[in-house]
């Protein structure tokens, strides 16, 4: 999705009257439903005015293609700026701009790409200019596969207009050369540089025929976690880290370092949440910390997903050097102080007080993590709490931490990498569950991901078969509505979950498998929380059974109506007065239903057994997406 496109003279034009901004505001209004900042329209008019100067001057063609703001595919990240053309060679090319306001920057020796400069009221650690154009580039090449096929040339690069260079220049020390020169730096002084650098790759027009490549280009297949593991943990590149992902990275691998040479014991905290990349986070940062020879863990509460990477990293590494790697939270409990030096937990807000079958060893498994690290690292997502055992809070491991000397540095990941890269889909879903109140009221019919309601059950089933046909990654997840019979907890032929009016019958997965996720069979048995939770599908169809129904505006949850063999509310009643049980319980039913409905990279379909629910949802979609799913 580009926000503003033109040629080279229509842009021109666009700035002469006044009206580029204006063009601009208003058809971010139309594709994110937000007012744009002042200052953002500060910026704009700043930098792409310089532009205008730059390009009107230069004797690029008229033609050549202009686009603004483009948003990467899967991601929520944009371009500044992209000027296309052919170059001498007839070869499609576009040069990807990144613009900054920035007057001054600092060097930041001890992590790789990283620099200081004053951003959001104050001076902050950053990716350096030419390592984000870059990381873009590659970003578009990486998803695009019309890119790649077509041979189209991607030249990053970045404008400072307001920064003049100093003797010697922080941007251009020779620990950013491997960035600056894949992606140079022009600043305040270097007009006539950038235009000649322009000039080098755009020498004829092509009608927008780059950018239209670029937007609207067939995509790649979205990369999983679970597929991309093996080779992560053999050091290859599989995802780029983008903004505050490489921040976070260089952040906590500077912190193995210290720690390794004798600092002070340390825990951080990232806060993230769905898809902001926690997880292809700590396994980058497992791959990178153990090939260095030290003692780490990837550790998390639940299951499912460690079940999967066994699975995916058999015949790869022996199976003892992976129960070693990737481990449950409730294996600390006697771990002796600093026998690891880093402790990577995923999934933090899943992590229970005490261990075991029965909830009774240890004494918390915060403690225990952050006792038996120098390091440990906390990934968390407190709105991702979705049993009441569910103890990880961020107060909690901050309390923790100082009762055992380690050091707090909190974090966060402020950027999505699911649900096709749209953070107004999670704004909305918030909004639309009452989880808490955002500007994104509706979803517009421009949003790129694909969110239907189904009024009937079959049909939904219907069309997750279909696209789990393609690559066996789209499943069915389900509310906790419906008891797991134990008589037929391995047999698909026995259906827990029945919808009477639509002859819906289906299994819950099966008991006799742990990797529910990939097997090609289970697209015929629906996933709980449970089975899914730190997993991502392209698709995902949820069943909202009747713990959450609409009534007179809001959203009702109803515990009574979850199965009897549910545990996420076990000890409801013990833990909480009167008062707070039916908040707690609320809190958990529409957090466990925002998880199911993130777990699509690129689309979500809905069946409510609630039909004022259904038409709930239905009306928070634009008029043109109504009956979408029937």
């Amino acid at each position: 999705m580009i926000i503003y496109q033109n040629t080279k003279n229509g842009f021109i034009e666009d700035i002469c009257n006044g009206i580029l901004v204006d063009r601009i505001d208003a058809a971010m209004e139309q594709r994110f439903g937000r007012n744009t900042p002042k200052s953002e329209k500060n910026a704009w008019t700043n930098s792409l005015s310089y532009m205008g100067n730059i390009l009107s001057t230069s004797s690029i063609p008229d033609n050549a293609g202009v686009a603004i703001e483009y948003n990467i595919p899967y991601t929520a990240k944009r371009v500044d700026l992209i000027v296309s053309g052919f170059d001498r060679n007839g070869r499609n090319s576009a040069v990807i701009i990144e613009l900054k306001q920035w007057e001054s920057a600092k060097t930041v020796p001890e992590k790789d790409a990283m620099v200081r400069t004053f951003i959001n009221g104050g001076e902050r650690e950053t990716t350096h200019p030419s390592y984000q154009a870059w990381s873009y580039a590659m970003a578009i090449s990486d998803f695009n596969a019309d890119v790649q096929d077509r041979d189209v040339l991607l030249q990053p690069c970045a404008c400072l207009h307001n920064y003049a260079m100093s003797d010697p220049e922080p941007l251009l020390d020779s620990i950013y050369s491997t960035y600056v020169k894949e992606a140079p730096v022009f600043s305040k002084y270097d007009g006539n540089k950038l235009k000649k650098f322009l000039e080098s790759i755009i020498c004829k027009g092509d009608d927008l025929e780059t950018v239209f490549l670029i937007d609207q280009g067939k995509l790649r297949p979205s990369k999983s976690i679970q597929d991309a593991l093996a080779s992560m943990m053999k050091g290859n590149r599989e995802f780029i880290m983008i903004d505050t992902q490489k921040v976070v990275y260089e952040e906590i691998l500077d912190s193995v370092r210290k720690v390794l040479k004798g600092g002070k014991k340390k825990t951080i905290i990232v806060k993230g949440g769905p898809g902001t990349g926690k997880t292809v986070l700590a396994i980058n940062l497992l791959s990178k910390i153990v090939s260095n020879g030290s003692a780490a863990a990837y550790v998390t509460k639940n299951s499912a997903p460690r079940n999967i990477y066994n699975c995916k990293l058999k015949g790869s590494m022996k199976k003892n050097r992976i129960d070693s790697l990737f481990m449950s939270s409730g294996k600390f409990i006697t771990a002796p102080e600093n026998s690891f030096d880093v402790l990577l937990t995923d999934e933090a807000h899943r992590l229970n007080e005490k261990s075991g079958m029965f909830s009774s060893l240890g004494e918390n498994q915060m403690k225990e993590i952050i006792n038996a690290s120098r390091l440990s690292v906390f990934f968390i997502d407190e709105d991702q709490r979705v049993t009441i055992k569910d103890a990880g809070t961020i107060e909690e491991i901050c309390r923790f931490a100082k009762e055992l000397g380690s050091e707090v540095v909190e974090m966060e990941l402020d950027s999505q990498f699911r649900c096709s890269g749209s953070d107004g889909y999670l704004e909305w879903l918030d909004h639309t569950l009452q989880i808490r109140e955002t500007a994104m009221l509706d979803l517009p019919e421009s949003f790129d991901y694909d969110f239907r309601v189904f009024d009937d059950p079959c049909l939904l089933r219907k069309e997750i078969e279909e696209k789990n046909a393609i690559n066996n990654k789209s499943r069915i997840v389900a509310g906790y509505c419906w008891d797991w019979l134990k008589d037929g907890k391995n047999n698909s032929d026995v259906h827990d979950i029945t919808i009477p009016e639509f002859g819906f019958e289906m299994s819950w997965n099966l008991g006799s498998t742990s990797t529910w996720a990939i097997d090609p069979e289970s697209v015929k048995e629906a996933g709980c929380i449970h089975t899914c939770q730190g997993l991502e599908f392209d698709y995902v169809g949820v069943i909202i059974g009747p713990d959450m129904r609409y009534e007179s505006g809001n959203i009702v949850t109803d515990a009574s109506r979850r199965a009897k063999t549910d545990q996420s509310l076990k000890g409801l009643k013990s833990k909480y007065d009167k008062k707070d049980q039916a908040i707690v319980a609320a809190r958990i039913i529409k957090n466990t239903y925002k998880v199911l409905m993130t777990r699509g990279m690129k689309g979500c379909y809905v069946y409510c057994t609630d039909k004022a629910l259904s038409e709930y949802f239905r009306k928070r979609l634009s008029v043109s997406d109504i009956g979408k799913g029937l």
